[in-house]
Formats: C-alpha cells, structure tokens, sequence
C-alpha cells in the first residue's frame, strides 16, 4: 500500500464519478493514457481491479475491492484537501503565536502589535503570557519581549532604549529637569528589586543621591497612586509613564533627571537557529515597525516636563 499515490485515488474518483476513463481525464486535466497508467499503478498496489470493463459505450463500474478502496481513499483525499488548505492559510499567516510580555510593553507596544496581527491575518490564534521573573526562559514561546538581554540559546532584537523620568506629585518639585541631589534622603516608591532595577538603583547611587524607599510595588498603578497620595516620588521607565498616562494627569509631574540614569533596553527575543512561521516573522517586523513609532514620542514628554 506504500505504493498508493493521491493521484491514482484521485484518478479512482474522477473515473467512477464520470462513468468513463475519457471523461475522468478531461476533468483532471490529463490525457487518458496517464489517467489509465494511474489505475494500472494502483492496480498493482492493491493487488486487483478497481474497475470492471465493459468496454463500448458502456461506463466502467466498480469491483468490489474497487469499493473497498474508493471509499478509504475518498477520506485520504479530504483529508489531503484539509492538509493542503491548513498550509495554505499558515504561508498566508494564520496558525498561533505565543508570546512572552511584561507590563509597560504589554500597555505601550503589544496593543498595536496585536491589532495590526490580527487586521492582517483575522484567522491567526495570538496567545499571550505576561510575567517578568529575575531569570527570564523563552522555553516554547515563540517571541519573548523582555527588559534586557536573557541567557540562552537565543537571538534578539533590539526594540528601542526606555529613559527614566522622575514622577512625582504637583509642586514637589520646580518645573523642569531635576537634579539627582535632590532626591537624597528623599521619600520614593519604587519596583522591586528584579529586572533592571538595582542597576538604576546603583546609578542613582553612584550620582550621590540616596532616596529613602519607603514602598515597594511591582504594579505601575500602585506606585503612581501612592504618588498621588503624597507617600513619595517614584523613578519610573518612559514606558510605564506613558502606559500609565501620567503626563495628562493633572495631580502628576514628569521630570528629565538630571544627570540621567542609563535608560533600560528593550529587547524581543526568539530560540536561535529556528524556523519562524510567517506570522512570527511578520510579528517581528511588525514589533520593531511599533517600536519605532514609540521610540519617536521619547522627546514630546520629556521635553515638556
């Protein structure tokens, strides 16, 4: 049976729906040596005939072993059609994706990505995961945005640098850049101590400054509500900021830090040495597409802060 080909049971088909091996080959397009050479083929793979020969204008019937095997082979080529649409729609996009996100990129960056995915493939299945653990793995993610380089056999891309701009409550601070002094000994809420931020911790350090971390949150809205409240200031990303919309609240202030800290990097990761699906691959470019765009608001809030 390893010798059974879809085109003979194509042939099979054709033949017993028209009646004629004519007929059969004119539909499939071939000539009626091939169509007959196709059931000789399978023929001799099945061990017998398929067709009873009547010969003259009579139409060809079929054997019972004939039966047998049309009504298998019907089923082998629906599921062949199924097989051939299912490739069809991945090449055009479709199929899942599973992504791996954190908060400011799952408020700022992600929601476009995913609009624009899904405006260009409607069919396409978008599953995504946020979490921001102190040792990333992309594990069987697809695509894994995350604050910084992780280990591994990975690749990266780059999406853009995110600055750190002070927020803090409406006249605690004169309008414009702040310096760095003046958050010594200061009340702040801050992130926990994950990710990248020891290291913007150790550089505000290194300027002389020691805040006074009188909270801690991992959750954006937390820390900016306790702003508002008046419990301290908070060293926030551009990302976060925006995410959170604090430069249209009224209660806040944004300010450049002066000097700044190093900005934390944003990068999108994948397994290195796979194969991407269409749609991975279109996620990529439409990421770094979206990045751009984010990148290019930076200098609006900071420079009116």
């Amino acid at each position: 049976m390893s010798d059974v080909e879809l085109r003979h049971l194509a042939a099979l088909a054709a033949i017993a729906e028209e009646g004629s091996f004519g007929r059969a080959a004119a539909r499939l397009g071939y000539t009626q040596s091939t169509v007959s050479q196709q059931i000789a083929a399978l023929e001799r793979a099945v061990g017998g005939a398929v067709f009873d020969r009547p010969g003259g204008p009579r139409p060809v019937r079929l054997t019972p072993l004939g039966s047998v095997v049309l009504g298998h082979g019907r089923e082998l080529l629906a599921k062949a059609e199924a097989l051939a649409h299912a490739v069809d729609r991945f090449r055009a996009g479709d199929g899942r994706i599973d992504i791996g996100t954190f908060q400011s990129v799952s408020n700022v960056i992600l929601p476009s990505v995913v609009r624009r995915l899904r405006d260009e493939h409607p069919g396409c299945d978008i599953r995504l995961s946020e979490e921001e653990p102190e040792q990333p793995q992309i594990g069987d993610l697809d695509l894994l945005f995350y604050d910084g380089r992780i280990d591994g056999d990975v690749e990266h891309l780059k999406l853009l640098d995110d600055p750190y701009l002070l927020v803090a409550g409406a006249g605690t601070f004169p309008d414009g850049p702040v310096p760095l002094e003046l958050l010594d000994g200061a009340p702040m809420v801050a992130w926990p101590l994950t990710c990248d931020q020891p290291a913007m911790e150790q550089a505000v350090a290194r300027s002389g400054a020691r805040p006074q971390i009188v909270f801690r949150s991992a959750v954006n809205d937390t820390l900016l509500s306790m702003v508002r409240a008046g419990l301290g200031s908070a060293v926030l990303p551009w990302l976060a900021v925006r995410g959170a919309g604090v430069p249209s609240d009224d209660r806040l202030r944004v300010h450049e830090l002066r000097p700044s800290p190093p900005p934390r990097e944003i990068y999108l990761h994948w397994r290195a040495g796979r194969t991407h699906s269409p749609l991975a691959a279109r996620a990529i470019e439409i990421a770094a597409e979206v990045a751009a765009e984010v990148a290019a608001e930076l200098a609006p809030p900071a420079a009116s802060a």
